[in-house]
């Protein structure tokens, strides 16, 4: 997927924006250093063309929309994860990263084959762990027993494993996450479906995962989850499940653009929301400031 083996005039055009033209600010100020902990960056396509492998194909993102958001918001870090529409070519996170060195670091896309150099490159650009994807809609999956394999290569760097899968899934990955040699990050709940309530298997999976010391949940995604559509306050109750079983290793994501949805979310609603599952000045600070910060080590050198 790299750059090279791009082909411009069939990459260029792109989809409509999928994200909200303008959000609302939250009703109530974000602490200090607050992080987004999950988005992403497409293009300017004729610049950061998509990969011809690509499984979808979004709308223009771009960091300058980004900044914008997360001003509004009072979000002054960032996680900016490498969509599969970029595929292996890093180069429009990596130009948001160098935007706001220190403050924004990245999760790449690889295959366990990536050479060590290519790692340390995207160490030096700011990159902390890989992504790797298990949703149908996304193509075809590395075995899991090789990703926990290419886990150990992340060791050295302080790197860790992201995981994005349906709910069905995690109980086939869940013996091999919980062996992981260095830490796992489950994106967006699990993927659960909220109405199938906190009882469901799939669920119980992901909440005995979220206990192990090594794995961390992205309480994010609650348009994702949800049944009921906005506010969303159907995934409330599993996001308030997971901030409690592991206050000091949950983190929350906008998911910006919120590529792949049926309906354009408000961010400033989603920021909001998390008031119904951490209420209390602590629990905002764990989860937007002191967990992203531990995991993440913004303003690490490499």
């Amino acid at each position: 997927m790299a750059g090279a083996d791009l082909d411009p005039t069939r990459l260029v055009t792109s989809a409509p924006p999928s994200y909200h033209p303008s959000p609302r600010a939250p009703a109530r100020p974000l602490p200090p250093g607050a992080c987004d902990a999950h988005v992403h960056v497409f293009g300017p396509a004729a610049r950061f063309p998509f990969a011809p492998e690509r499984a979808y194909t979004p709308g223009d993102a771009p960091k300058e929309r980004l900044f914008a958001l997360h001003q509004r918001l009072g979000i002054e870090r960032c996680v900016v994860v490498q969509s599969n529409a970029h595929g292996f070519d890093h180069r429009a996170t990596a130009d948001a990263l160098a935007a706001r060195p220190g403050a924004y670091v990245g999760i790449a896309l690889a295959a366990p084959t990536v050479s060590d150099a290519e790692l340390q490159r995207l160490d030096t650009a700011g990159f902390r762990g890989v992504r790797f994807n298990f949703a149908p809609h996304l193509g075809n999956a590395t075995p899991i027993a090789d990703v926990i394999a290419f886990g150990r290569r992340l060791a050295a760097l302080r790197w860790h494993l992201q995981l994005y899968f349906e709910s069905p899934l995690v109980h086939e990955l869940a013996p091999a996450i919980a062996h992981s040699p260095v830490p796992v990050v489950i994106d967006h709940m699990g993927r659960v479906d909220a109405s199938l309530g906190l009882d469901h298997p799939d669920f119980r999976a992901v909440r005995a995962l979220s206990r192990l010391p090594h794995v961390w949940v992205k309480v994010s995604g609650a348009e994702r989850i949800s049944r009921s559509g906005p506010p969303y306050a159907d995934a409330v109750p599993f996001a308030h499940a997971l901030q409690d079983d592991a206050p000091d290793r949950v983190l929350w994501g906008s998911d910006w653009p919120h590529p792949n949805l049926g309906h354009v979310p408000d961010d400033g609603e989603l920021v909001d929301l998390v008031g119904a599952y951490a209420p209390s000045a602590a629990a905002r600070q764990a989860l937007f400031v002191d967990n992203p910060a531990r995991l993440y080590r913004f303003g690490a050198t490499a």
